[in-house]
């Protein structure tokens, strides 16, 4: 009998009974707070980057770039870098000029993001992702972030807090969340997203990706409202019933914590629909789930014995930081090959003679 209640129990523990309320991605923490425009003078400099969320990838540009280019290696979750990506048939160079992510003020919560899509106007569909400027590491150590923007004081232990889960709430002992990454999320019971609408007919989805890079998209409703609204998906395949769920065992070391990063959201316009431009406003995103693992008082510290997952995460850490940093050099070199004039250069002006004036 006691070997029975043991067998369950541990079941129950795979399952994660326990929900959890958590902010997967809050804007309101992603202003531009470092970095000046260097095209900026001393009384108006306007802000580039965004301190928590600073990404360099330098260290893994080559041995072809100077110090100096390397310096400036740097990106953030700041709400300008974010990206707006038409579909193919909906995609034209005015149309992209057109649509952009740009930081916004409201009164109510402060800075939020703003969105900006220049849809066509013929009658076919047409849809737009908003993403980040780069997938959000999950394994990015917590360190010292000075005002050009470089992290010292790193802690290189993957299994430590993650600087996108957010800083450690000292109150509650947990990341505070928000920078976009959630660990240890097993079954997803509902999303919600808090958008201010300007009665567009368009439909909302929120862009999830988990620790396997699977992306899942989560219809949440359509954005024909006015105002500050929160709009939920709920998880058809939920089953709240304990007695109803299906039970098994499962080794519970070593097995890698399981998490959601925020991959963006998806915005759909039909045909039928008015098209230009469509204005949307953005507060965060929240996601309530079941604990993949629970934390229990364990007798042997298996991880600091064998050091498997460990090992894993590092292997992992080093694959997302050479993708991001491949991805981010080709955005560099395309903005140094980037043409600067805005205008011609006036032609010298000639004397009487023919010849060019002095």
């Amino acid at each position: 009998m006691k070997r029975i209640f043991i067998l369950l129990t541990a079941a129950l523990l795979a399952v994660g009974l326990f929900a959890e309320e958590a902010v997967l991605i809050d804007f309101t923490k992603l202003g531009a707070d470092i970095i000046p425009a260097p095209q900026q003078g001393e009384q108006e400099q306007q802000m580039t980057q965004n301190r928590a969320t600073i990404m360099d990838y330098g260290a893994v540009s080559g041995g072809s770039f100077t110090q100096e280019q390397k310096r400036i290696m740097k990106t953030s979750l700041a709400i300008k870098n974010w990206t707006v990506i038409l579909n193919s048939s909906a995609r034209t160079v005015n149309r992209e000029v057109l649509t952009y992510a740009e930081e916004a003020q409201s009164k109510q919560y402060g800075t939020v993001m703003g969105v900006r899509v220049n849809f066509p106007t013929e009658p076919w569909n047409a849809n737009a992702v908003i993403k980040p400027p780069f997938e959000i590491p999950a394994y990015e150590p917590v360190g010292q972030i000075d005002d050009e923007g470089n992290v010292t004081g790193a802690n290189t232990n993957v299994m430590s807090l993650s600087r996108f889960e957010g800083p450690l709430n000292e109150e509650t002992g947990k990341p505070a969340y928000g920078l976009g990454v959630i660990k240890n999320v097993g079954t997803i019971k509902s999303v919600a997203v808090n958008v201010y609408g300007l009665q567009f007919p368009h439909s909302l989805s929120v862009i999830l990706i988990d620790n396997e890079g699977t992306e899942k998209t989560m219809f949440v409703d359509y954005l024909n409202f006015d105002g500050w609204a929160e709009l939920t998906w709920q998880n058809p395949a939920y089953v709240q019933e304990v007695r109803n769920r299906e039970l098994r065992l499962y080794p519970l070391y070593p097995t890698s914590t399981p998490f959601i990063k925020f991959g963006g959201f998806l915005v759909k316009r039909d045909g039928d629909q008015a098209g230009g431009d469509f204005i949307a406003y953005f507060r965060d995103v929240k996601v309530i789930y079941d604990k993949a693992v629970l934390d229990t008082d364990r007798d042997i510290d298996d991880e600091g014995l064998w050091h498997i997952i460990q090992t894993r995460e590092e292997k992992k850490k080093q694959w997302e930081m050479s993708r991001f940093g491949q991805q981010q050099i080709l955005r560099y070199l395309e903005q140094q090959k980037q043409a600067t004039e805005n205008s011609f250069t006036p032609s010298p002006t000639t004397g009487g003679d023919g010849a060019a004036a002095n």
